[in-house]
C-alpha cells in the first residue's frame, strides 16, 4: 500500500499518428497502437513503485492525429492522474498538433526506426519543437532499422524507455509530499539548514518542522501504541544483539540502565515513524491530531548536541527505519537522515525512489592510500582496494542491508528491495549487526549505535552520491560508482580502530577513469563536496543523472560512461563536446521543475 497521501504518478502513453485520411491513417492504426501496448507491457512488466506495486500505465483511448485528439488525451490523463508521458509513433505526424504541451508532465518521445514511414523524421521535428517551446523531452530512437511488421522493442530502446520511466516516476513521486525536520541545525552542518525554496521549487516538497520536545511530550503523555511498543521491545530483545561497550567501566550503566536505554530507543522509533506518516491507532486512543503525521516521504533528526547530551541518541531508530524490516515484518524503507542533513536525506530519497532499496547514510571519513595502509598494517591492499579506499562510517544510522549479508545466486553480496527479500535474509542482516552502547564522550545521554560486524562485505557494486547547495548556482549533484571492499581481518581491525570500532564501516573503492576527479581515489575524496554521502546498491549513476536532468540539477562530478548518459534531447543544443558544462547551462536555462 502507499503510505503517503499523494497517489503515485502514472505514466501515460500517447500513440500519435499521421492524421491524413483516405488510406494513410487507416494503414497505421494497428502498428501505432501495438507500439503503445508493447511499451505498456514493458514498463508494467519490469518496473515497480517503491512500495512494490507495479507502475500504473494508461494508454490514450485513441490514436492522436490532431489537436482535438491531443486535447481529449490530455483531459483523460489529467482525470486519471498521469504525470509522465511517453509519445510513440512509427510515422510522420504534425508535431505541434499532436505533441504533449502540458507544462507539468515529464516527457519522452519514441520514434520507430523504420524505412516505410518517417518516424525518425517526426522524432527530430517534434523534439525541436519541445526545445523551442521550453518543454524538454527525451528522445528515444533505436540504433538499428526495423521492419514495419516487427513488434519487438529493441534492447537499446527498452533500456531508454525503462530508464526514463523509472526516473520520471521518481521525480514526480515527491510532489506534494513533505520533508520533516525534527529539531534544527546540527553542529553547524550546512546540509542541516533546511532550504524550503530548494524543496519546493526543485522537488515539489512541502517543508515541515517539529521541535524535538514533541518526542518527549508523546512519551510522557503516552501518545504511542502501547501494544505495538511491547511487541516491538520483545522483538528487539530477541533480534538485536547488544555489542561491546567501549566506555570506561566506571561510566557504563548497570543492567537496568541498559534496559532503560532499549525501552527509550524503541519507543522513540515508534514516535518518529508516527510523526512522519501518522498512525490510525492513535486516533482510536483519542489523539486525532497526532494520528495524522506529516506525510513525510523523507525526514531528518538533529540529535546532537542538545538532545544527545541528555537523552539516548537516535541511531537505533534511524538505522531501523531506513532498513526494510522490523517487528511488523518486511516493508518499504523509511528515509531518514541523521544530524538533520536535509541534503543527504534527499540524496537517500533519490536512491530509494530509483532502486526501491534503502540509501545508506555515511560520513565520507578518510582516504587511505595503499602506502598508508601498508605503513600501519604491514599489508598491501588488493583487488578493488588496490588503488586506495575511502572509509564510509557514521555513528550507527546506516540501514542494516548495508552489511551486505544478503547474497545473490553466485554468493556475491547485494541489496534487494523488500518485496524480493525473505525473512531469512532479513535475519541475516540482523545477525551481521550488533548494537554497541553509545560512546558517552560523544553521546552523553547514551543509546546504541549499529555496528556492522567485520564491516560491509566486499565485491558489492554501489553508487555513492550527494546533493550540495552552492551560492549563485543552486543544487548540484555529485556521484561515484564503485565497489565495497573486503579487507583482511587484520587490516580491517587496525584501520577501523583508528576511528570508532562501534560504528558501521564500509570500505569503498570508486571506479577510476584516469581523468579529472576520478584520476585517483585521492581526487575523489578531495573533490567530494561535503562531509556526508549516501550509497545504494548497484551502479545506478545513469539513473541519478537522468533524474537530476528532469529536476534541473546539474551533475558536477561522475564516473558514468558516456554511452549510459540519458538527458533531454535539447541538452545537445548547449554543447556536445563538454557535457558537464552543457548540463549546467541547460539546467540554468530551463530552471527548477516547480519554479513559480
Amino acid at each position: 500500500m502507499n503510505r503517503y497521501q499523494i497517489d503515485f504518478p502514472k505514466i501515460g502513453i500517447r500513440p500519435v499518428i499521421d492524421g491524413r485520411r483516405k488510406g494513410i491513417r487507416e494503414s497505421l492504426e494497428e502498428q501505432t497502437m501495438k507500439m503503445a501496448l508493447a511499451a505498456k507491457e514493458l514498463i508494467q512488466g519490469q518496473l515497480r513503485y517503491p512500495n512494490g506495486e507495479p507502475i500504473e500505465v494508461v494508454i490514450a483511448d485513441t490514436t492522436i492525429g490532431g489537436v482535438k485528439e491531443a486535447a481529449r488525451c490530455q483531459n483523460q490523463f489529467e482525470r486519471e492522474g498521469v504525470e509522465v508521458t511517453l509519445t510513440v509513433t512509427p510515422c510522420w505526424c504534425y508535431g505541434t498538433e499532436v505533441m504533449d504541451q502540458t507544462p507539468q508532465t515529464i516527457k519522452a518521445v519514441w520514434g520507430f526506426n523504420g524505412t516505410e514511414r518517417p518516424g525518425a523524421v517526426f522524432l527530430a521535428a517534434v523534439l525541436a519543437v519541445h526545445g523551442q517551446k521550453g518543454l524538454p523531452a527525451f528522445g528515444i530512437y533505436g540504433r538499428n532499422v526495423q521492419d514495419c511488421t516487427d513488434t519487438e522493442i529493441p534492447e537499446d530502446v527498452s533500456k531508454k524507455i525503462l530508464l526514463f520511466a523509472k526516473a520520471a516516476v521518481a521525480a514526480k513521486a515527491m510532489r506534494g509530499n513533505s520533508y520533516l525536520q525534527i529539531g534544527s541545525v546540527c553542529m553547524g552542518i550546512g546540509g542541516s539548514i533546511l532550504n524550503q525554496d530548494f524543496m519546493q521549487q526543485y522537488l515539489g516538497l512541502r517543508s515541515e518542522s517539529v521541535d524535538e520536545s514533541e518526542i518527549l511530550r508523546r512519551m510522557e503523555q503516552g501518545i504511542y501504541d502501547p501494544e505495538e511498543f511491547e511487541r516491538a521491545l520483545a522483538w528487539t530483545k530477541e533480534n538485536c544483539t547488544q555489542g561491546w561497550d567501549k566506555n570506561p567501566e566506571e561510566l557504563r550503566p548497570n543492567k537496568e540502565g541498559y534496559e532503560a536505554w532499549w525501552e527509550f530507543v524503541v519507543k522513540n522509533m515508534l514516535i518518529v515513524r508516527d510523526l512522519m506518516v501518522g498512525n490510525p491507532k492513535l486516533a482510536k486512543m483519542g489523539f486525532i491530531e497526532e494520528s495524522c503525521g506529516h506525510n513525510a516521504i523523507a525526514a531528518g533528526i538533529q540529535g546532537q548536541r542538545q538532545w544527545t547530551d541528555f537523552r539516548p541518541n537516535f541511531d537505533f531508530l534511524e538505522a531501523m527505519l531506513n532498513s526494510q524490516f522490523d517487528w511488523n515484518g518486511l516493508r518499504e524503507s523509511y528515509v531518514i537522515a541523521t544530524e538533520n542533513d536535509t541534503l543527504n536525506a534527499i540524496t537517500m530519497l533519490f536512491e530509494h525512489l530509483l532502486t526501491d532499496c534503502p540509501g545508506i547514510f555515511a560520513d565520507v571519513r578518510t582516504y587511505w592510500s595503499p602506502e598508508a595502509v601498508e605503513r600501519v598494517t604491514g599489508e598491501k591492499l588488493e583487488g578493488y582496494a588496490k588503488d586506495g579506499i575511502i572509509h564510509l562510517i557514521n555513528s550507527g544510522a546506516a540501514a542494516l542491508e548495508g552489511t551486505g549479508a544478503v547474497l545473490d545466486k553466485d554468493g556475491t553480496p547485494m541489496i534487494k528491495p523488500f518485496y524480493q527479500m525473505t525473512d531469512e535474509e532479513a535475519k541475516a542482516c540482523l545477525e551481521a549487526t550488533d548494537w554497541c552502547p553509545a560512546d558517552l564522550f560523544y553521546f552523553r545521554g547514551g543509546g546504541f549505535s549499529s555496528h556492522f560486524i567485520g564491516g560491509t562485505k566486499g565485491q558489492m557494486p554501489v553508487t555513492m552520491a550527494r546533493i550540495n547547495l552552492v551560492h549563485g548556482v543552486g543544487p548540484v549533484m555529485q556521484l561515484a560508482e564503485g565497489y565495497t571492499c573486503q579487507l583482511s581481518k587484520k587490516v580491517h581491525d587496525i584501520l577501523d580502530k583508528r576511528t570508532d570500532p562501534t560504528w558501521p564501516t564500509t570500505w569503498f573503492a570508486p571506479k577510476l577513469t584516469g581523468e579529472g576527479a576520478f584520476t585517483d581515489v585521492y581526487s575523489v575524496m578531495s573533490n567530494w563536496g561535503a562531509n556526508h554521502g549516501a550509497f545504494c546498491y548497484g551502479h545506478v549513476g545513469d539513473r541519478l543523472i537522468t533524474l537530476a536532468s528532469m529536476l534541473r540539477i546539474p551533475v558536477s562530478m561522475h564516473n558514468v560512461e558516456k554511452e549510459r548518459i540519458f538527458r533531454p534531447a535539447v541538452w545537445a543544443a548547449f554543447g556536445t563536446q563538454e557535457l558537464e558544462g552543457a548540463d549546467y547551462r541547460a539546467c540554468e536555462a530551463f530552471g527548477p521543475l516547480y519554479k513559480a
